[in-house]
């Protein structure tokens, strides 16, 4: 018989203390419909995978339902579910002293062998932080040389410094194959009588790993980061991990259909990984390269599976660049024979300003119709040049006229501001770009179309993020960017069909500050936490001066992070990890960048020199014969 292991299950303290007395009680139930629940002593390894938000967002992240498939497909390991409690329910369990627990059985997270936290948005930090302390667990990984592992993953992962004081590992890049890699190391060391240390040391070796407590950021007098010291066991750098073969990969087909509405209700179809547009200022074309499509008859049968399993009436087909898959007209037109008669949409989250993107939203839009979102990035083709974003004002006047063809009235534009290079000319140009976009919905509508033209303009602020042409460049000041959205509402006011909205500005420098930061900041995240700030991302509980004041106790200028521009030879923070990406051949596309030169998309001309095939060694994958 199994050995009974210990574990703390809060069921009665939960049910009867808690969820009656707090909103939305639907989100902490667990149970769901195709959610897993194994018994806890008839498996030898469990990770607690730790979402750093709320429930209806947990819920809508493809990376979390993939992870929850793979480790539970294994008979010896589990993965149980937990999100970040609401106020609410967080005042509640600290005033009733209910830890953190898991969905799926009620178990305190500190129960668990792993705390697993993915990192999507650098604001969820101080959200990290409590759910640690809401477990009982030592936020400081120093503290914990007992206790579960606690690991980390996703695109913050690309810079783990900020928070490298709270993580034992973090995991670069695509994980499928690194949790139980993991898992099954510490089996090993645990099965030799090994200890956590043990097992950290052991877990440098494996691919995509990185220790920081095997790790010290060199400074010079001046406080500069010089460079990074490893223990001799330790790569110097780390190199993401990266899945090669994505028809093969284990795919969440009977996902769990949650209780209550989530930001992302529906069944996601995941038609492929990577993008090679080479948009100077995206982290996640940088890093999810090389392109890897998904084959048609994989995604058929992935997708019979999941309408049979969760009863959803859409299908999200979710990639960097949807409207970029290979065949996505021909499955487009199978997904629709096959579901449309049984009211099953399909929808296209991504889309290119482009026809061919129209007449895929119009085919895919028959079952029920929605507005359409296009992101010109800028509004100066000059400045699309400098952004590399491949397309121009004849495009998005073609799609966008066609769009109001074939009856749409509403029709939302994406652009950034702060730019590289960027000039007031470039706002101007994005208000002069909105007001020709009246003017052709007008010539093109169908005759008799009654419903007011909808037009919503939303600009956020840019942060230059790492790993991408742009991380030398410092974001533009807190002060210049304010009177430039001053000068756009100005602009738009005179424009009556379109409504501007403009991002919050200091939760974009924050932003700009943590992922250009380094092992400085994490007592400044620390001491914020502190102060109360949590659920920064969220308008209604961002605190700036809280976070002000963090920054003031510790000594530390975040202006110095956010807004200074890089030197090619300066060592960057995040200089040790590896995206397989070349830093010369990101240094090049800056230096293009500065001339406005336009670098082609590999996929249709000639290979562009970033060097990730032969880094990661695999090719760019595609499905049609035409686009190698």
């Amino acid at each position: 018989m199994a050995k009974k292991v210990t574990q703390h299950i809060l069921t009665k303290e939960i049910e009867q203390d808690l969820l009656p007395y707090i909103n939305k009680p639907a989100q902490y139930l667990g149970g769901e419909f195709n959610s897993i629940k194994k018994e806890w002593d008839t498996v030898k390894a469990r990770v607690a995978f730790c979402f750093p938000d709320t429930y209806e967002i947990g819920m809508s992240h493809l990376g979390l339902r993939v992870l929850y498939q793979v480790v539970n497909e294994k008979h010896d390991y589990l993965m149980e579910r937990s999100f970040a409690p609401m106020t609410d329910m967080e005042e509640l369990m600290r005033a009733k002293e209910v830890p953190l627990f898991s969905w799926e059985s009620y178990t305190a997270i500190k129960d668990f062998d792993f705390v697993a936290f993915t990192l999507q948005y650098e604001m969820s930090y101080t959200n990290i932080l409590n759910m640690l302390d809401l477990a009982g667990l030592p936020i400081e990984a120093s503290a914990r040389s007992e206790g579960p592992i606690v690991i980390a993953g996703g695109p913050g992962a690309y810079n783990p410094e900020p928070l490298v004081d709270f993580i034992d590992l973090f995991v670069l890049g695509e994980g499928e194959e690194a949790i139980i890699e993991l898992l099954d190391l510490w089996m090993k060391v645990k099965a030799a009588g090994g200890n956590k240390l043990d097992y950290l040391k052991a877990a440098t070796a494996i691919e995509g790993v990185y220790v920081p407590l095997f790790y010290k950021p060199v400074y010079a007098e001046a406080g500069k980061l010089v460079g990074m010291q490893n223990e001799p066991f330790a790569p110097p750098v780390i190199q993401k991990r990266l899945i090669r073969d994505v028809d093969n990969v284990s795919f969440p087909t009977d996902g769990i259909v949650p209780f209550t509405q989530v930001v992302h209700d529906r069944v996601m179809l995941e038609v492929m990984r990577g993008c090679n547009r080479g948009c100077r200022f995206c982290q996640a074309g940088i890093i999810y390269r090389p392109v890897r499509e998904k084959s048609m008859e994989v995604l058929l049968e992935q997708a019979d599976k999941a309408i049979a399993a969760t009863g959803y009436d859409e299908i999200g087909m979710i990639s960097l660049s949807t409207a970029d898959y290979s065949c996505v007209g021909p499955l487009i037109d199978e997904l629709m024979a096959r579901y449309a008669k049984e009211g099953v949409s399909v929808s296209l989250p991504s889309l290119r300003a482009d026809a061919f993107s129209v007449s895929l939203a119009e085919k895919v839009q028959r079952v029920r119709k929605s507005g359409l979102t296009f992101a010109p990035e800028a509004g100066s083709q000059r400045l699309r040049d400098i952004i590399n974003k491949g397309v121009c004002e004849a495009d998005i006047m073609q799609a966008v006229a066609s769009a109001f063809a074939q009856g749409w009235n509403s029709i939302k534009l994406y652009f950034m501001m702060g730019l590289p290079g960027e000039t007031l000319d470039d706002l101007e140009a994005i208000a002069y770009l909105t007001k020709d976009i009246i003017h052709k919905a007008k010539e093109v509508r169908p005759e008799g179309s009654k419903k007011p033209i909808n037009i919503t303009v939303s600009v956020a602020v840019f942060v230059p993020k790492p790993h991408t042409p742009f991380q030398w460049y410092g974001q533009e000041k807190a002060e210049n960017i304010r009177k430039r959205q001053s000068y756009l509402r100005d602009l738009f006011r005179s424009i009556k069909q379109a409504r501007l909205v403009c991002h919050d500005s200091p939760l974009s420098f924050l932003e700009a500050v943590f992922s250009r930061g380094d092992r400085k900041l994490n007592q400044v995240l620390k001491r914020a936490w502190q102060l109360g700030c949590k659920f920064d991302g969220w308008s209604e509980h961002f605190d700036l001066e809280k976070w002000n004041t963090a920054f003031r106790e510790c000594g530390i200028v975040p202006e110095d992070y956010a807004n200074r521009d890089f030197a090619k030879d300066d060592y960057l923070p995040w200089q040790h990890m590896s995206s397989g990406v070349s830093v010369k051949w990101l240094w090049h596309e800056w230096e293009k960048a500065k001339q406005a030169l336009v670098t082609d998309d590999c996929r249709h001309g000639k290979c562009s020199g970033c060097g990730v095939c032969t880094a990661v060694g695999c090719d760019n994958i595609y499905l049609n014969s035409a686009e190698k």
